[in-house]
């Protein structure tokens, strides 16, 4: 999981007057190279070039105001995504949801944007603004490999104080690096003149003009600076001739003069409010102690005394970085103060409930121990709002004397290393914390009591978790038990927790009734806790369960009533909940209903599904193409689904090959499927047990497809554990595969007496017609069947491309289908022997066509219309 974005760092930053134009950079700015690399000092005007530039280069741009926050791989590029996403529509879709899951390598990550970036029809430029704040180990292993695949509609630009590490000299081998330096960005003399003389109107003389140019070296903060201590002397000859030294002592020089220039209100302010990132009205009251930050802001805004604005509303601001690095050097040396500003900073975003900067300034005073007070209670809000990463980083910056006294803090990144998958000191810092419960109470530190008090049951939640990885599904059921035992009877989240490991464990095993009940008391507290985005995770997990135990109306209860929960609140989950009813609608054969929640599915957006929703639904999609018998379109969906699957701590009951090789055999082509029992391992002699008991009945149905006399041996074996294990679903599931076995309609006519109530219908296909003509029709299950089977389950397909006003040429129909696959750009072409500028503008007119802007919108829109088929599309 990631922090929330800052919204104001991905704004283009808007072109401001009285600004140089720089004509002569365009040529360089604008060739077609891999990357742009503008580097240089601060305060060279890097920043404000692009800005020029960008402001008529055309194309959709895509800006990153980087800052040292985000030197994590996921904040780093879940900001990138997000960029790309907010200049070309959807570009993101798929990257964002598994920087959200943050389970996915940082690599398949990048080659799912990669691979929509590679078929815009566009171009796009993306910049990276002050890379050198986040250039490091945690970064730079994911850029190279970005820019070692980048396509070629790709513009990069970075922007940086120094060099990053990245493969600049191979670039520059290949002609494939634009640089822009120091000594590029300088000001030439002519353009020293416009600023100085028409922009500012200090009309100076060519031999001043000369000198300050000179003795700047072009700088072009500097002479921002100098316009500013220009203005009003009556001698500015002398006042240039006084200018000697080196460029920081230059720049220092001149920024006193600046301030010394200033009245002391607002030269106290500027050193004040320097220790600030961004900066507010009310914000900045709290840290001077004054009461007219809002309009100091706006007047310093007013005389360009090097403030940015982060908003259009100029609410937000930040000092220009050269700027702001001064002040906070003239702040120490002249002052003695500078933590109790950043305290007054730490209180005031801790009472405006932002405990992230809060803790951050609190760090920057020294003041430890407010800092490890302000996280121990920001700990249950994090909590909700998923932030473990947050206190992950924490660890690392608050000493572990400080946290080895505190029980509560020790306890939290605990749980911060777990959701970080960082196991192999957990167990040791548990033990610290058991020990720190057994002290005397006056040699802790306690922020928050009912924390404290959750500590017991916390260790044994946190084993219980540990116990699961290890595979240990006894020692997580015993440990959650202990969590429980040990809880305060109003700690509905440590209940809840453990009552879903238990509920996970016993799913493992095959004990269904005992995970239905631990995750629906998991799910109740999580509702009385207001944690309504995971009880939608844990619906998914009932419904399942439900499914299983051949309880399809519950378990379309349990999505309703899930809906219901969520309705209105644009929650994450919301998503899921369509793909669950589509699938219950396809197990009554209403294939018309699956199809119309698939769609309101879609229409939600990314945004508001689970990690696992790309895969849920995708899977979903193939087992309705399938329906309708279109087999290539749902493999297709499979393909798709088995690469896009992000796992957790749920178990893989249903793998996609088992289910792939269901929907071989049932179409004829045996040898695919007997292919995979054999690699998967997948035998009729296995000892069964419930997490490969998908993949058995699947290898019964092969067995019976290839004509195989160990069909019923094995079957009659699943038969008897699914009875065993209260699994429904499955019994009915059997029972009807035996009977197409032995011929024997009295399993076919128990399956129906199972099936009738919950109004199962897809598992009673056509495969049973042989058996109703043998069917005794005084028995109760004989009308159902015969309906069953007299109903279609959905009318006949049109054609796929009725619905387009301006149908796809087939050639447009065979990129259409490769944009579905791996392939980026450059392969498409190669697989259809074309031109990737032939592959663009295709791909250009298919977006039309469908009414989509992006790769992802195009496939999702193909599948709904069913265009993927070779068979369907024409």
């Amino acid at each position: 999981m990631t922090d929330a974005l800052v919204e104001t760092k991905l704004f283009v930053p808007a072109p401001r007057a009285g600004i140089v134009a720089r004509p002569r950079f365009d040529d360089r700015l604008s060739q077609g190279s891999r990357l742009v690399l503008v580097s240089a000092p601060a305060g060279f005007g890097k920043t404000t070039l692009l800005v020029q530039w960008l402001e008529h280069a055309g194309g959709a741009v895509a800006w990153v105001a980087l800052d040292a926050g985000d030197r994590e791989a996921a904040t780093f590029w879940t900001y990138v995504a997000t960029a790309l996403d907010r200049a070309v529509p959807g570009v993101g879709a798929g990257a964002l949801p598994l920087l959200q899951a943050g389970r996915t390598p940082i690599e398949t990550v990048l080659t799912v944007l990669l691979n929509e970036l590679s078929v815009l029809p566009g171009e796009v430029t993306l910049v990276l603004d002050d890379y050198h704040l986040v250039d490091g180990p945690g970064v730079q292993p994911g850029m190279a490999f970005f820019l070692d695949h980048l396509p070629p509609q790709v513009r990069l630009i970075i922007s940086t104080r120094a060099d990053p590490g990245l493969p600049v000299a191979r670039l520059r081998a290949r002609g494939e690096l634009v640089e822009l330096r120091a000594a590029d960005l300088r000001f030439t003399l002519a353009e020293t003149e416009t600023y100085l003389n028409k922009l500012t109107g200090l009309q100076l003389t060519s031999a001043d003009l000369t000198s300050l140019e000179e003795r700047t070296e072009g700088w072009v903060a500097a002479l921002q600076l100098a316009a500013l201590s220009l203005r009003g002397r009556s001698d500015p000859g002398g006042f240039i001739a006084g200018f000697a030294g080196d460029d920081r002592f230059v720049v220092d020089y001149l920024v006193e003069e600046v301030l010394d220039r200033q009245p002391d209100p607002v030269r106290r302010f500027l050193l004040e409010t320097s220790i600030l990132d961004r900066l507010t009205g009310p914000l900045c009251d709290a840290v001077t102690g004054g009461h007219d930050g809002k309009a100091m802001l706006e007047r310093l805004d007013r005389a360009n005394l090097f403030l940015v604005p982060l908003d259009d509303q100029r609410r937000w601001y930040r000092y220009h970085h050269l700027f702001g690095d001064v002040l906070r050097s003239h702040l120490r040396d002249e002052r003695t103060d500078e933590a109790d500003l950043h305290r007054r900073a730490s209180t005031w975003y801790d009472e405006a409930g932002e405990p992230v900067p809060a803790v951050q300034h609190a760090l920057a005073a020294h003041d430890i121990g407010r800092a490890a007070d302000l996280v121990e209670r920001a700990v249950p809000e994090l909590r909700r709002n998923r932030q473990e990463h947050t206190l992950r980083r924490w660890i690392d910056e608050l000493p572990d004397d400080v946290v080895d006294r505190r029980p509560v803090l020790a306890m939290e990144f605990v749980g911060a290393l777990m959701a970080s998958n960082e196991f192999d000191d957990v167990e040791r810092r548990l033990g610290n914390v058991e020990q720190l419960l057994d002290q005397d109470p006056d040699q802790i530190v306690v922020v928050d009591e009912r924390e404290l008090a959750r500590l017991p049951g916390g260790i044994e939640l946190y084993r219980a978790g540990l116990a699961l990885i290890e595979g240990d599904p006894a020692g997580t059921l015993e440990h959650s038990r202990l969590a429980v035992a040990q809880a305060r009877e109003d700690d509905d989240l440590t209940r809840a927790s453990a009552e879903a490991l238990a509920g996970l464990a016993a799913w493992t095993t095959g004990d269904l009734d005992a995970a239905h009940r631990s995750y629906t008391e998991a799910t109740d507290g999580l509702h009385r806790l207001g944690y309504v985005s995971d009880v939608l995770g844990c619906s998914i997990t009932l419904a399942d369960l439900e499914l299983t135990q051949g309880r399809l109306r519950q378990a379309q209860r349990t999505y309703e009533r899930a809906l219901e929960l969520s309705a209105g609140q644009g929650l994450r989950g919301t998503r899921d909940m369509y793909v669950g009813l589509s699938q219950i609608a396809l197990e009554r054969n209403d294939l018309a209903a699956a199809t119309e929640y698939l769609r309101r599915s879609d229409e939600l957006g990314e945004q508001f599904g689970l990690p696992q929703n790309p895969y849920r639904w995708r899977v979903a999609m193939a087992l309705l193409r399938e329906a309708e018998g279109d087999l290539d379109a749902a493999l297709g969906l499979l393909a798709e689904a088995e690469r896009v699957y992000v796992g957790d701590f749920a178990p893989n009951v249903r793998p996609i090959p088992a289910l792939r090789a269901r929907l071989q055999a049932a179409h004829g082509d045996v040898g695919s499927a007997v292919e995979w029992a054999r690699r998967y391992g997948v035998s009729a002699q296995d000892e069964l047990f419930y997490l490969r008991e998908y993949e058995h009945v699947t290898l019964g149905r092969v067995l019976l497809a290839d004509g195989s006399h160990d069909a019923i041996g094995l079957l009659e074996r699943l038969l008897r554990a699914a009875e065993a294990g209260g699994r429904q679903g499955t019994v009915i599931e059997v029972l009807v595969l035996l009977a197409l076995a032995t011929g024997d309609d009295a399993m076919l006519e128990r399956a129906l007496t199972l099936a009738e109530p919950e109004g199962y219908a897809r598992v009673f296909s056509r495969e049973v017609q042989p058996l109703l003509e043998s069917l005794d029709r005084r028995r109760p299950g004989w009308a159902y069947l015969r309906e069953l089977l007299a109903t279609p389950g959905a009318p006949a397909a049109k054609p796929a491309q009725a619905d387009l006003i301006d149908p796809l040429t087939e050639r447009e129909l065979d990129v259409l289908r490769l944009l579905a696959s791996e392939l980026d750009g450059p392969s498409i072409a190669r697989q259809l022997v074309v031109s990737l500028n032939t592959v663009r503008t295709h791909t250009k007119n298919i977006y039309a066509k469908l009414g989509v802007n992006n790769r992802r919108a195009a496939v999702r829109r193909a599948h709904q219309l069913n265009l993927l088929s070779r068979s369907r599309a024409r």
